[in-house]
């Protein structure tokens, strides 16, 4: 039987922030949802976590039903929170205690961790070239862990061994529950150290296994804003990494942030700078170009995004054009083979299979059938200044350039609209809509002259 304790409460005054460091993001969730994530895959029977600084708003973020939250009043060190979250725990189970801003250790470390804690406390480790600031591993003439010093507190010889404590460690319920309140703060934090259990285990003629990692990015924590870009810069690579091994093309894996989720089908593109957030899904044969941003989209199959476009809460159909610089908001979807052109938005708005709506237009609150032409130029006004009112365009319309379709309004099958019209009554089946001002063309017309500056 398995628990995770994730230690969550400190401040995290190197951040510079009034944001509590746990919820600073990692491609786009908060670094604390990552480490759940990561205890979620090990099968636990619980999850607790200690909060302290920011404890609401992290709860706020954070609230699940598979987790028990524990509150750490005064920072008084990892041993001391690990005692705030212990009583929740119950006797006979092993108990791995991870940390709240170290995101990217994967399961597979840590299920080799726990399995090395069957018979009694187990720390993960790592050989580290600069291992200054980090607790280092003392070991006997036998090789075997006799304690952790801090770096703090450590000799020059001591300073030399490259080998780091990670703080990771798991143990027996029962281990953790004799050994913490024996620990000490008489060392130059004033604090009360989890790894000092296993200084006091081995006291009792316990042996303590270590499990050492082979990376040093699985250990690192991030207590400043350099070490969240090294670790959001990892965390990306990874992810590009995965994609590309699944048959996703990515122009540059450095210039692609996924922060949320992204599913991908056979032969897609991704060029540079594209961002992912949310929920999104792309078909096969898909090509989404440089600089778009995808909000919670689903593309499908043979459909290219152009570049410089933004889609937000959309569904794209099969073989659809968008872009470049078109604009795509909540509520809109586009039928097959539909085009959405350059420096288009669209908000709440159905188009129909072979749609265009090509250039400088405006489609918002609209339910637009198939194989309608929507000129230059046009706009939907869906907005009186109180309510949002829907335009419905028929099958095979015909919208010239730079007309103003004021809803509600009604434009049945085969309607034309003529250019620079402002069409505020229904249109019938195959009618055809003037509704602007008569020319007058007037001979003899005297351009103004430049009026002379008087003194």
């Amino acid at each position: 039987m398995l628990e995770v304790v994730i230690l969550a409460a400190g401040q995290g005054t190197r951040m510079k922030s009034d944001l509590p460091k746990v919820l600073h993001p990692i491609a786009g969730r908060p670094m604390l949802a990552h480490v759940i994530d990561t205890a979620r895959e090990l099968g636990p029977t619980a999850i607790h976590v200690v909060i302290g600084h920011g404890a609401e708003r992290v709860r706020e973020q954070l609230a699940a039903d598979d987790i028990t939250w524990a509150v750490q009043e005064e920072q008084l060190g990892t041993g001391h929170a690990t005692m705030q979250a212990l009583p929740n725990t119950a006797p006979g189970s092993t108990v791995l205690v991870l940390f709240g801003d170290v995101p990217l250790t994967p399961a597979s470390t840590l299920e080799a961790l726990v399995d090395a804690a069957r018979e009694g406390p187990a720390l993960l480790t790592a050989i580290l070239e600069d291992a200054s600031g980090y607790g280092r591993i003392v070991r006997n003439d036998r090789g075997e862990l006799v304690g952790v010093v801090e770096d703090k507190d450590a000799s020059p010889e001591q300073r030399a061994i490259r080998e780091i404590n990670t703080g990771v460690l798991a143990a027996p319920q029962e281990d953790l529950a004799h050994y913490l309140p024996l620990v000490k703060n008489n060392n130059n934090q004033a604090e009360y150290y989890l790894p000092d259990v296993l200084g006091l285990a081995v006291r009792d003629g316990r042996h303590i296994a270590t499990f050492t990692t082979g990376s040093e990015l699985e250990i690192l924590g991030i207590n400043d804003r350099v070490q969240l870009n090294t670790v959001e810069r990892e965390y990306q690579r990874r992810q590009a990494e995965k994609l590309m091994r699944e048959g996703v093309s990515i122009a540059d894996a450095g210039r692609l942030d996924i922060r949320g989720s992204l599913t991908c089908g056979r032969n897609v593109f991704l060029d540079v700078n594209v961002i992912i957030e949310g929920e999104v899904s792309l078909g096969d044969d898909v090509s989404i170009g440089a600089n778009c941003v995808l909000c919670d989209v689903e593309v499908r199959d043979g459909a290219q995004i152009h570049p410089m476009s933004h889609v937000q809460e959309a569904v794209i159909g099969n073989n659809c054009s968008v872009g470049p610089f078109a604009r795509l908001r909540p509520g809109t979807v586009l039928g097959d083979a539909a085009r959405v052109g350059n420096f288009v938005e669209t908000k709440k708005a159905n188009i129909g299979r072979g749609s265009k709506v090509n250039h400088l237009t405006y489609i918002g609150d609209c339910d637009m059938g198939a194989d309608v032409n929507i000129g230059a130029g046009t706009i939907t006004c869906n907005y009186d200044g109180v309510n949002k009112h829907t335009t419905r365009i028929g099958d095979g319309v015909f919208v010239g350039s730079n007309s103003t379709l004021v809803a509600p309004l009604d434009i049945r099958q085969g309607g034309f609209v003529a250019a620079g019209s402002t069409v505020t009554k229904e249109v019938g089946a195959e009618e055809l809509a003037v509704a602007r001002g008569k020319q007058r063309n007037i001979a003899g017309w005297q351009r103004p002259g430049r009026r002379e500056d008087k003194d």
